[in-house]
């Protein structure tokens, strides 16, 4: 029997026109942009899959909610109804709100970590190692060997490998990791979920010695559902019940709740401890703004609140990763090199792959990237050598195993035919390869060069106009 096809668990209520654009316009954009899509301008861009950060459309009773916003500067009504919706979802006892993720790992980094401590993690993400770098420690990866595999099926690859933790903790001893950041829905790793058995004996593991465990909780709910999907003994549990166990293995968490939230800014810290969060309470004046705030207006903490009860709903999460999946098998199908098993933000092209004729250093991940935009318009991101930026003691590029384009899908904002447009673009470039030169940077920030940085092609431009 055919499988019976699905829709999306909503209906267009408003529209945003789009400005259609040729590849010569397109062209002379990236190039004006030093071959980096974070600097075109958005009105250039036709289907932006650049990032699921902060890009969700708001549904109406979030849009509602917004009405509700007290924009008293201290103790507003609206922070108590997020403090209610984290405590029933997330668990954690201590809210403190920020303007984004970043900031809460900005004060988690200056709060517990001291110069000369190692941090551990499963795979880095760029600005949460840069925080820990700032603060003075150090990031050690400890995540599972498979994960640097793109082509492993392994259904959990953002697990931690607990002999690797175990053999940093003998090696730096355990009053030198002032946390472990574990991270759901790993995104460097191409968006791969970590298992309830894995996340239950990292806990053990650092508390038997002392050691904090901070969940970044971004995509906690998409991690959630491949929970459900792929672990024995969930499949009966909901969304809700498996995001508030996950929680219940560590002792706080940093949150992006641009992302799982479907808020489009804002972010918060969540801890036990109560000294700890004192800590946070004392510092986040001084960073982002009080504490019943945190860098948030009242209408957005409403609205926050609204979309952290609609993102457990499984309707919805079943419906986005389902987007996902359906642009991942079209380029499965189509024998194009991603990241395997498909994750649950986005599809990860292995440009390394893909591109064979460009050298690491040509940084391929980057000029595919770049390529794309102007073959269709489509806006992505490289998460490669660029990402990875440079080794703080020798100043060399760091070459991670995964050279990445980053094909995010923004929630509840694209329809099955852009993924189908998306899917067509990469199949053509897939196909002539030859259209792709490498790039070089001729300009290079310091901090988080992967937004900032301009590059210009080694061979000259004429196969990145289309020509």
């Amino acid at each position: 029997m055919r499988v019976r096809s699905w829709a999306e668990p909503y209906k267009i209520k408003m529209v945003e026109h789009l400005q259609m654009t040729t590849p010569d316009e397109r062209a002379v954009a990236i190039r004006e942009a030093g071959y980096n899509t974070f600097l075109l301008r958005s009105a250039d861009v036709y289907i932006d899959l650049l990032t699921d950060s902060g890009t969700t459309a708001m549904s109406d009773r979030q849009w509602a909610a917004m009405m509700l916003g007290d924009e008293a500067y201290a103790g507003s009504k609206n922070y108590y109804t997020l403090e209610e919706a984290v405590h029933k979802y997330y668990g954690y006892k201590h809210l403190i709100p920020t303007h984004q993720g970043r900031g809460a790992e900005h004060l988690l980094s200056k709060i517990a970590i001291e110069e000369g401590d190692f941090v551990p993690g499963n795979m880095y993400f760029t600005t949460t190692r840069l925080h820990q770098e700032l603060s003075g420690g150090q990031f050690v990866d400890v995540i599972c060997d498979e994960a640097h595999d793109p082509t492993s099926e392994f259904p959990f690859k953002g697990n931690v490998d607990l002999d690797k933790m175990q053999a940093l903790i003998d090696k730096v001893g355990a009053d030198r990791i002032p946390y472990l950041s574990l991270e759901t829905n790993v995104n460097m790793a191409g968006g791969q979920p970590c298992s309830m058995a894995n996340i239950k004996a990292v806990g053990e593991l650092c508390h038997k010695h002392g050691i904090p465990v901070f969940l970044d909780a971004t995509r906690a709910v998409e991690n959630s559902y491949f929970i459900q999907l792929r672990e024995d003994g969930y499949a009966d549990k909901t969304i809700a019940e498996i995001l508030h166990e996950i929680c219940s293995h560590t002792d706080g968490c940093t949150m992006s709740a641009k992302k799982d939230s479907l808020v489009n800014i804002g972010g918060f810290l969540a801890i036990n401890d109560d000294k700890l969060a004192e800590k946070a309470r004392n510092i986040v004046v001084v960073y982002e703004g009080l504490h019943t705030y945190g860098g948030m207006a009242g209408r957005d903490m409403e609205a926050m609140a609204v979309g952290i009860g609609e993102s457990v709903q499984y309707d919805h999460i079943r419906a986005r990763i389902g987007q996902v999946e359906y642009l991942g098998q079209q380029l499965l199908d189509e024998g194009v090199p991603i990241i395997r098993p498909i994750g649950g933000h986005g599809i990860f092209i292995d440009a390394s792959r893909f591109l064979p004729h460009l050298s690491r250093d040509q940084f391929p991940a980057q000029a595919l990237a770049a390529a794309l935009y102007v073959d269709s318009g489509v806006r992505a991101m490289e998460r490669g050598a660029v990402s990875a930026g440079r080794d703080p003691e020798t100043g060399e590029n760091r070459y991670p195993n995964l050279e990445l384009v980053r094909l995010t899908i923004p929630r509840r904002v694209y329809t099955q035919a852009h993924m189908d447009v998306t899917a067509e673009s990469v199949v053509s470039l897939f196909q002539n390869p030859e259209r792709v030169v490498g790039l070089r940077f001729n300009y290079e920030p310091e901090y988080l060069r992967f937004f900032q940085a301009r590059f210009e092609p080694i061979l000259g431009d004429a196969v990145l106009t289309g020509s």
